[in-house]
């Protein structure tokens, strides 16, 4: 018995090393542009493929704004950031996405102390169940609804700006979800209950909501110089469950986190849509694996403007 189960541990050990050499090897952003001059916005960007994207910008060069909730944790990645690119441009904001005056007090403050916004990541997310202090569910309004008024009320700067881009992470999770809109009206949450099971059905709502987001934002945005993309980073090793129950730690993680790559591999995608040359014309599209993909949840047009028009409503913009 002994051989014979060495045998099939060899067997899986290699079949790992296998699915990390192919599927499971990311594509690498190639774009060596510098953004010495540019500002860029992070949100959510003291950990993870945030922390791991402002990296990468502040050693382009970039202005990095680190639009995080804890300062205490933001100013910890800050100090690292610094130590590690030599860029001392890398600032603060206070920027909680639970809550829409919050949105609105960092979209005032930073208007007034900065003057242009060339890139603008879309990047902080949960999954963690409540609702914010708008009535709204939380996922959905800190993975949609926070970004959605973010990135409206700075949409003249970045055109102002421009050219200039607007990258919302998504997730391939997106194709597992749907927007019932009924739900929103009434309930104001994009599902009902709160095990993990549920949490992760409205995980996977609100990464659609950011694929629909994009495709009515970048209607809106035909005749500027801003072009927009959501995109699925991978399956990454992040602080993202941290907040979920002891049975999904406890039979779901081990089983996904071996599939799982690192933050750095993570940023590729999103570096590639900040910063790749000549994919203007793909703009409102979804990106994985540093290339556009197409599906038919990806480009419902219509579902996408009755979003945006329901999130209006939400923020009080119409």
């Amino acid at each position: 018995m002994g051989p014979e189960l060495l045998l099939v541990g060899a067997a899986l050990v290699g079949l790992y090393l296998l699915l990390h050499m192919t599927l499971l090897q990311m594509p690498r952003c190639e774009s060596d542009v510098k953004l010495d001059g540019k500002t860029v916005i992070v949100t959510g960007a003291n950990t993870g493929i945030g922390k791991t994207t402002a990296m990468d910008l502040a050693r382009r060069g970039a202005r990095v704004i680190m639009a995080c909730r804890d300062q205490g944790r933001a100013e910890a990645a800050i100090k690292d950031i610094i130590q590690e690119t030599g860029n001392h441009q890398v600032i603060f904001m206070q920027l909680d996405l639970s809550s829409l005056q919050s949105v609105r007090s960092f979209a005032e403050n930073f208007l007034q102390s900065e003057s242009r916004l060339d890139i603008l990541i879309n990047n902080a997310g949960v999954f963690t169940g409540g609702m914010t202090e708008d009535g709204v569910g939380m996922i959905f309004g800190v993975n949609h609804l926070g970004h959605f008024l973010l990135t409206v009320l700075l949409l003249d700067r970045l055109k102002a700006s421009g050219p200039s881009r607007v990258v919302t992470v998504s997730s391939e999770g997106h194709k597992g979800g749907k927007v019932d809109f009924n739900c929103l009206r009434t309930h104001r949450d994009l599902s009902l209950g709160n095990n993990d099971f549920q949490l992760f059905q409205k995980y996977c709502h609100s990464k659609l909501c950011n694929v629909l987001f994009t495709i009515e934002l970048a209607k809106r945005l035909e005749d500027s110089e801003v072009t927009c993309y959501s995109m699925h980073p991978g399956v990454i090793k992040t602080e993202l469950g941290r907040y979920t129950g002891f049975l999904w730690k406890l039979v779901v993680t081990p089983l996904v986190l071996p599939l799982c790559v690192d933050a750095v591999s993570g940023a590729q995608t999103t570096l590639h849509c900040a910063l790749a040359p000549g994919i203007e014309h793909l703009s409102g599209h979804y990106f994985s694996r540093c290339a556009p993909q197409v599906n038919l949840k990806a480009r419902d047009e219509a579902a996408a403007k009755k979003l945006w028009e329901l999130s209006e409503s939400f923020c009080g913009l119409s």
